[in-house]
C-alpha cells in the first residue's frame, strides 16, 4: 500500500514540481534569514506560540479562547504592517538590490575602490588617534539625497585630507554627518534620523544614535568615531559593531567595495559580516 502510494506520487511529480519546491524553499530561507537580522525575530516566535495555542484550543474545544485568538490574529496582521513598516521597507529594498538585478564591477573601478577604502580608513584612524568626533555615511543602493540636502552640498573628490578638514575641531562643517556617494563626498553637516533602539549603551551619544538611525531607514554604511574615547564603530542594517581597528576597517571597506558587484559610482558596500572577528557587537 505504501509502495503504491510512493509509486503514484513519483509518476505525478515532474521537473516543474521540483523547480516549484526549490523556489518556495529559497523564498522561505531568505525570509528566515532576513528575520534573524531584525527585531522581527522575537515577534515571529511570539506569533508561532499564539498559533500553537490557537490550534490546541480548537482541538480541546475551548471555543471562547479560540475565537479570541482568531480575531486577534486578523487584526494583529494590520498592526504588524504599521509597527514593522521600516523592516518591510528594508525587505523590499533588499529584494531590489539582489545581485542578479545589477551589473558587474568594472576592472577600472578596482583602483578607485582601493583608493576610497584607504582614504576613509586613513581619515578614520586620524580621528581615532586624535579623539576627533566624526560621522561618515557611505551611500549604497538607496540614495540619500533627502539627507544630503539637510547639509552643505560639496560633490568633492574623496580623500583623507578632505574628510579631515571637514571634521577638524572648530571647522564650520564638523557638526553633523558627511555623506559619501561613490568616490565623491556628496555633502557634509547633514542631519540624520536618530535610532529608535533602546538597546544602545547609555554612554553612546547623539553621533552614534544618528549613525545607527540612518541604517534603520536605508542600506547605508555608517562609520562613527567617539570624540570622548576615540573608539571606532560601524553600523549597518540597524546593527552596530564597536571597537574596530583601522586595519580591520580598511579590509572590511575594501572587501565590501569589491564584493558589491557593480560600478563604484552606483553604490557600494556589501559584506558587513566580515568585521565580526574584529569587533565587539552591542
Amino acid at each position: 500500500m505504501v509502495q503504491e502510494f510512493f509509486d503514484t506520487l513519483a509518476l505525478q511529480i515532474g521537473p516543474t514540481d521540483f523547480i516549484d519546491i526549490a523556489i518556495i524553499a529559497f523564498i522561505i530561507y531568505q525570509i528566515l534569514r532576513f528575520i534573524r537580522e531584525t527585531r522581527a525575530e522575537q515577534l515571529v516566535k511570539g506569533l508561532l506560540i499564539l498559533i500553537v495555542i490557537m490550534v490546541i484550543s480548537g482541538l480541546l474545544h475551548l471555543y471562547a479562547l479560540n475565537w479570541v485568538l482568531k480575531n486577534l490574529m486578523q487584526f494583529g496582521m494590520i498592526a504588524l504592517v504599521i509597527v514593522f513598516q521600516p523592516e518591510l521597507r528594508r525587505a523590499l529594498e533588499y529584494l531590489g538590490r539582489s545581485r542578479f538585478l545589477r551589473g558587474r564591477l568594472r576592472a577600472g573601478d578596482k583602483e578607485k575602490a582601493k583608493a576610497a577604502a584607504a582614504a576613509v580608513a586613513g581619515a578614520t584612524g586620524y580621528f581615532s588617534t586624535n579623539k576627533i568626533g566624526a560621522l561618515i555615511i557611505v551611500e549604497r543602493d538607496v540614495t540619500l539625497n533627502d539627507f544630503s540636502e539637510t547639509g552643505v552640498i560639496l560633490n568633492s573628490d574623496l580623500s583623507a585630507a578632505a574628510l579631515e578638514n571637514i571634521f577638524f575641531k572648530g571647522a564650520p562643517l564638523h557638526d553633523g554627518a558627511a555623506i559619501i556617494s561613490g568616490d565623491k563626498i556628496r555633502a557634509a553637516a547633514c542631519v540624520l534620523p536618530l535610532t529608535r533602539s533602546k538597546d544602545l549603551p547609555s554612554e553612546l551619544g547623539m553621533r552614534h544614535r544618528a549613525g545607527l538611525g540612518i541604517t534603520e531607514v536605508s542600506d547605508a554604511y555608517a562609520i562613527i568615531v567617539s570624540e570622548e574615547t576615540g573608539v571606532i564603530s560601524a553600523a549597518r542594517d540597524g546593527r552596530m559593531n564597536r571597537f574596530l581597528d583601522v586595519k580591520a576597517l580598511e579590509k572590511a571597506l575594501l572587501d565590501i567595495y569589491l564584493s558589491d558587484s557593480e560600478p563604484i559610482s552606483n553604490g557600494i558596500f556589501k559584506a558587513f559580516e566580515k568585521e565580526g572577528g574584529h569587533a565587539k557587537k552591542q
